[in-house]
């Protein structure tokens, strides 16, 4: 009776002033609400970690979260990323239950945090939604993990000489803005090979592959002193078969195009002419077309190389049956013309021919001669003309005349395919064997 008293008189007691663990966490909230009044009781935020005393030490690393798009026309990239810096304020020590105390992000506006900016940044945003991206972290001996998302729009500079079979290294500078080296020194936290990772689904590219990226230091040397500027390559291959569906192909079609000219009789000038000036209006769409998608570069690209060929074999062929045409006006075709009117008054001849040797006969022999020579000299007369009226009356050969094909063409079926498919295998074997040339990589 007297145990079941004392328990009933232990549970009041504990509804009253509440269950032990939450006793406990009242407690903990009370302690660190003291510890954090400490910490900043006194704290001057403009002021660095060891300043006059030591060099402040900021330790850095990236998570790629998307990588994507890339722009070759503004030659710039974007990329989403969690930004880490860890460095440690001695100011900020504190004895409590806990290891890591989690903090709020508005203590970041109260304590010091280094003034990191972008080297190569056009535009970053800091995300906000639905409240600020950070997070701070603080341990017992003072070292501070502050990380937030961003996603920045960074130059990338591009040669574009192999284009489309180029790659490229796009870089990720940062660094402090106002503290040099004998102040503020930033590393990397992990090393360099493995403070900059990429999400494994974190591309998000359409005419790239992202083959790699490495990290490093660099110090640039100014008239206020020596900085420490942190990067990050990434390594970008293009993918080629876009341009291969959309140039190469169009291209390809059109130079054969242009050779089936070679096969069509010399005298048939309006369809030469249609596929000689169509061809050639062709390549200047497609080369116009195919410069849109590049920045104004100064330089020509291996793009820019393949269609000025297409271009040359196009024209070749319109000025291939310019020339034949200028020939065909001299040659068999206008002979024929000729040759055929020629031969229309020597149908004549032959009637012309059989009364010749009458008339001679008769003028200068009597007429009393025997009959069986003037039956004679009439029957010579007769076969001489029935001999030559078919040689003389025969039309001239229709092959030689029309539908006639030039030597220029014959030579053309053969040279042009043959130069063409030479230079196919030239500049693919070239461009696709060969490594490409990163410039500007760590």
């Amino acid at each position: 009776m007297r145990g079941a008293i004392q328990y009933i008189i232990l549970n009041l007691s504990q509804d009253v002033t509440g269950t032990p663990k939450e006793a406990e966490l009242n407690d903990n909230i009370t302690i660190f609400t003291r510890i954090l009044d400490g910490l900043l009781d006194g704290y001057d935020n403009r002021l660095r970690p060891g300043l006059g005393e030591k060099v402040t030490e900021i330790k850095t690393n990236i998570f790629v979260t998307s990588f994507g798009p890339v722009s070759d026309t503004e030659m710039e990239y974007t990329i989403d990323v969690f930004f880490r810096q860890s460095w440690k304020d001695e100011r900020l020590c504190f004895k409590g239950p806990m290891e890591m105390l989690p903090l709020n992000n508005l203590l970041a506006s109260n304590i010091w945090t280094p003034d990191t900016f972008f080297l190569n940044g056009k535009k970053s945003i800091a995300h906000n939604m639905t409240t600020p991206n950070k997070l701070l972290r603080l341990k017992d001996d003072g070292t501070l993990l502050y990380t937030m998302r961003l996603t920045i729009s960074a130059e990338c500079p591009m040669q574009l000489e192999d284009f489309p079979m180029d790659a490229h290294a796009c870089p990720l500078k940062f660094g402090s803005y106002a503290y040099p080296v004998s102040e503020v020194v930033y590393t990397w936290t992990q090393g360099a090979a493995k403070s900059v990772v990429v999400a494994e689904e974190g591309s998000r590219l359409n005419q790239y592959h992202l083959i790699d990226q490495t990290a490093g230091t660099e110090d640039i040397y100014t008239s206020r002193g020596t900085y420490t500027v942190m990067m990050a390559h990434f390594y970008l291959k293009r993918k080629i078969g876009y341009f291969v569906i959309q140039t190469y192909m169009p291209c390809f079609m059109t130079v054969i195009l242009s050779q089936v000219s070679f096969w069509l009789n010399r005298e048939s000038v309006p369809a030469r002419t249609v596929f000689g000036v169509t061809t050639v209006l062709t390549m200047t769409t497609l080369s116009i077309s195919a410069r849109n998608s590049l920045p104004k570069v100064a330089y020509a690209t291996a793009m820019d190389w393949f269609i000025a060929v297409c271009y040359a074999f196009v024209f070749s062929a319109l000025i291939e049956f310019a020339t034949v045409n200028y020939f065909t006006k001299r040659s068999w075709a206008w002979d024929g013309k000729k040759a055929m009117e020629a031969q229309q008054p020597k149908k004549k001849d032959p009637l012309a021919l059989s009364k010749k040797p009458n008339n001679t006969c008769s003028a200068g022999m009597n007429y009393t001669t025997n009959l069986t020579k003037d039956t004679s000299i009439s029957t010579i007369s007769n076969s001489t003309a029935v001999q030559l009226k078919p040689s003389e009356t025969k039309a001239p050969d229709p092959k030689k005349t029309y539908n006639s094909v030039s030597k220029i063409d014959k030579m053309s079926r053969i040279v042009f395919p043959v130069l063409f498919g030479t230079f196919n295998l030239v500049y693919w074997a070239t461009y696709l064997n060969r490594e490409p040339v990163i410039k500007g990589a760590v």
